[in-house]
C-alpha cells in the first residue's frame, strides 16, 4: 500500500476508511499510543473494547495465536483490533521459523478477515527483508515521525491540553530542541507549565531558561573540546553526564542542535558581540559567543560529517538496545578524531 504520517492516518480513519493491516513503525511512545488509540476508537465501540481489542507479543512467540484470533469473529462488535507488539522481533528468529511465520502471514493477507484490523508495532524494520516487503505491499505503513511545522503545532496542541498557551516561536524552538520527538516535547512542556505557574502563556524566553539551559549550556563546554580534538576530555565529559543520569537520546539531540548552530554561526561576522549573535542565532548570549568562537575552528565538512554521525547514532539508539557508554564513546571517536588522523 503506502506510507503515511500519523496525521494522515487520523484523517483516513475519520473518513471511515479502515484497512486490513497497519504497521506503526517508529519508537516514539506518544505517537504510537496516539495512533493505536485512534485506530481502536475508529474501529471498535467503547463498550465492546474489553472483548474486541486483543494484544499479543511477537517477542514471546505469539504468531500462531495472532492469526487464529484474526480469523475469529469478534463479540459485540462488527470489527476487532488485533495488536502485535514487538513485531520487529521476527527479524531475529532463525530462518526456518521466520519463513514459516511469513508464509502463514502472507497467506492470511491474501484474503484477510474483513472483521479484523491487524496492527503491527515495530521500532524499525530492515526494508530489504521479506517481512517489511510483505507489509509494504499488503498493509498501510505509518511512520511515527513528524516534521518541524507539525511538531510545533503538536507542541501547541499539547500545551492547550495542559491549560496553557505556547507562543509560536516557543513551540518552534521546543520542537527543534527535542528533535521533534513528541514524548520529549510533552515532558518538557510539563516542566515549562510548572515554571510558568501563574501565567497563561509560555514564551521562547521560558524555553531558553528551562529547556535550553538544562540541555544546551553544558553542551557548549564540549565545543572547545571538539574544536581542539581533545578526545580524552570529551569522553570524560560524557562519562560525567551518564553518571549523573543524563539520557543518551538527550545528549545526541543537544549535540545535533549545537552542530546546526555552529553551521549557522559560520555565516555570521566574527566581530559580532554575544548579544548580537544571540539575536541572530536565537540563543542566549553566552552560548552564542561560544558558537561564534568555535564555528571557524571546526571545518564545515567536519560539522556536516558530525551531523551524519549524530543521525546514525540516533537511529542506532532507536532501533537497537546498545550499551549507552559504548555508543557515546564510538560517537565521540567520530566527532573528535586524533590530530594525526585528521592530518593524514
Amino acid at each position: 500500500m503506502s506510507e503515511i504520517t500519523p496525521q494522515k492516518l487520523v484523517e483516513r480513519l475519520a473518513r471511515g476508511r479502515p484497512v486490513p493491516a497497519i504497521l506503526l513503525r517508529g519508537t516514539d511512545p506518544y505517537l504510537r499510543d496516539l495512533c493505536r488509540n485512534q485506530i481502536i476508537e475508529a474501529c471498535v465501540p467503547e463498550g465492546a473494547r474489553e472483548w474486541t481489542v486483543q494484544r499479543f507479543s511477537a517477542a514471546r512467540g505469539g504468531w500462531n495465536e495472532v492469526l487464529d484470533c484474526a480469523e475469529m469473529m469478534p463479540m459485540l462488535s462488527p470489527r476487532q483490533v488485533v495488536i502485535v507488539e514487538d513485531a520487529d522481533s521476527i527479524e531475529r528468529l532463525g530462518e526456518k521459523s521466520r519463513e514459516q511465520i511469513l508464509d502463514a502471514l502472507a497467506k492470511y493477507l491474501e484474503s484477510p478477515a474483513p472483521h479484523t484490523v491487524l496492527v503491527f508495532e515495530a521500532g524499525d524494520l530492515d526494508k530489504r527483508q521479506r517481512f517489511y516487503k510483505l507489509l509494504a505491499e499488503k498493509a498501510l505503513i505509518v511512520e511515527l515521525t513528524i516534521g518541524d511545522e507539525s511538531a510545533a503545532m503538536l507542541a501547541a496542541q499539547m500545551a492547550r491540553g495542559m491549560k496553557i498557551e505556547v507562543d509560536r516561536q516557543a513551540a518552534e524552538l521546543l520542537a527543534e530542541i527535542t528533535n521533534r520527538e513528541p514524548a520529549r516535547i510533552r515532558i518538557e512542556l510539563e516542566k515549562l507549565t510548572a515554571y510558568a505557574h501563574g501565567r497563561s502563556r509560555v514564551t521562547a524566553a521560558d524555553v531558553r531558561a528551562v529547556v535550553v539551559a538544562a540541555r544546551k549550556n553544558e553542551i557548549w563546554d564540549l565545543a572547545d573540546m571538539l574544536a581542539s580534538r581533545n578526545r580524552a576530555a570529551a569522553l570524560e565529559f560524557f562519562e560525567n553526564l551518564l553518571r549523573e543520569g543524563e539520557q543518551p537520546a538527550a545528549m545526541i539531540g543537544a549535540l545535533g542542535w549545537m552542530y546546526r548552530k555552529l553551521i549557522e554561526a559560520r555565516d555570521l561576522p566574527q566581530n559580532l558581540s554575544g548579544y548580537q549573535a544571540a539575536s541572530r542565532l536565537q540563543m542566549n548570549p553566552k552560548s552564542a559567543e561560544a558558537a561564534i568562537r568555535n564555528a571557524q575552528r571546526i571545518p564545515k565538512s567536519d560539522l556536516v560529517a558530525g551531523l551524519v554521525a549524530l543521525a546514525e547514532a540516533d537511529s542506532q539508539l532507536k532501533s537497537a538496545n546498545p550499551d549507552p557508554r559504548a555508543l557515546m564513546e564510538f560517537l565521540i571517536a567520530r566527532l573528535a578524531p586524533p590530530q594525526q588522523a585528521k592530518a593524514s
